[in-house]
């Protein structure tokens, strides 16, 4: 391949790798509309429906992990979180 000239040498390509976590939602319907949370970072979102609640949930978070500082980000982590259903007596 002499005398062919390749575009990228010497160009510097960077990848960068997504990471991704499993975090908890919890959505909950509030009026006409539904509320979602995440406990993990007290990050909440809403909607007009549960699709829509998770969804603009999940950009919170990513655009919240985007700018946040990292030491934002390391004190408001629970790294455990436990959802359960309770009885309780009432009344």
């Amino acid at each position: 391949m002499q005398g062919k000239r390749r575009p990228w040498r010497g160009c510097v390509v960077r990848f960068w790798t997504m990471q991704t976590r499993q975090l908890t939602a919890i959505i909950e319907r509030e009026g006409d509309g539904y509320v979602s949370l995440c406990p993990e970072v007290d990050v909440a979102s809403q909607g007009t429906t549960i699709d829509e609640a998770r969804a603009n949930l999940i950009e919170a978070l990513e655009l919240f992990f985007e700018t946040a500082d990292p030491s934002e980000v390391q004190s408001r982590m629970h790294s455990e979180v436990f959802v359960t259903r309770l009885e309780v007596a009432v009344g």
